[in-house]
């Protein structure tokens, strides 16, 4: 069989570490690259031992451009300021890239954008299956439901993470939107201080928690009178994120340029549309 031969950059870091043990642990992909901030303490050890997965003779590096030709696909997980300078070296090379990195502006995801002309790119700001699955048929659901249904999407994660509310969370927000054929940003309420007065009909209210060691957690609220429907994802561990993107990067192999999403890796997009009513 021959292996996939993966780079993952970010590596020291909790999702670095997650997916060096979920490569180690798969028959079709290798570790070909394991690459780190410059500069830091950790250059030169093994990959493997770093991330509890035992030795896989890969010395974690900060030479990315040494690395990008032996690679099939990069999968990038770090902060948005390196993930950009690496989706433009993959770029350069023509190495595909599964990107993982949330907090993107509008105007970092016209580069993908442009990126994903010249080489195949996976961009999804939450990897996990049930997540967007959830996405996927959300729509539908609010659809049928109908515009007398308030919704609020409260998301939970660690204290560490950077942005909020999550990617995911914006993106079950775009999912509800999609459902009422409205835009998000036209509808979206991200800040409830003082004395706002009552809910504004059709709005969608984000409420985000930051606390601890929380790996993700997501809930849609659809309340009705008399009635609230809640759907949840809870991520146990990083490693259903990790089990995502190595499914991203093995559907991508060979794809042509072009953006896709977990939704194209899934195949939800052409059950969606079977599903939808005529």
């Amino acid at each position: 069989m021959e292996q996939l031969r993966v780079g993952v950059t970010a590596v020291a870091g909790r999702m670095g570490r997650s997916l060096v043990q979920a490569i180690a642990a798969s028959a079709d992909l290798i570790l070909a690259a394991a690459l780190g901030r410059p500069g830091a303490p950790y250059l030169g050890q093994d990959a493997g031992q770093w991330a509890g997965a035992g030795v896989l003779g890969v010395a974690m590096s900060e030479d990315l451009a040494g690395a990008l030709p032996s690679l099939d696909v990069l999968i990038e997980f770090g902060p948005v300021a390196a993930a950009l300078g690496h989706g433009a070296a993959c770029v350069r090379q023509g190495t595909p890239l599964v990107l993982g990195s949330t907090g993107l502006t509008a105007a970092e995801m016209e580069t993908v954008q442009g990126w994903a002309q010249r080489i195949p790119v996976v961009a999804a700001p939450n990897m996990s299956v049930g997540v967007n699955v959830l996405l996927a048929f959300l729509p539908q659901i609010v659809a049928a439901l109908g515009p007398d249904y308030d919704v609020e999407i409260i998301e939970a994660h660690h204290r560490h993470k950077l942005d909020a509310p999550s990617g995911t969370a914006l993106a079950l927000g775009k999912a509800v939107a999609a459902g009422r054929g409205v835009s998000l940003s036209d509808v979206a309420c991200l800040d409830r201080n003082g004395a706002p007065g009552p809910r504004v009909e059709g709005s969608i209210g984000f409420a985000t928690l930051r606390a601890a060691d929380v790996v993700g957690e997501h809930t849609v609220w659809l309340a009705g009178t008399g009635e609230r429907l809640e759907l949840t994802h809870r991520a146990a561990s990083r490693l259903n994120f990790a089990l995502g993107a190595l499914r991203a990067a093995r559907w991508l192999h060979g794809r042509p340029a072009g953006l896709y999403d977990m939704q194209d890796v899934l195949g939800l997009k052409a059950f969606a549309e079977i599903q939808s009513p005529r």
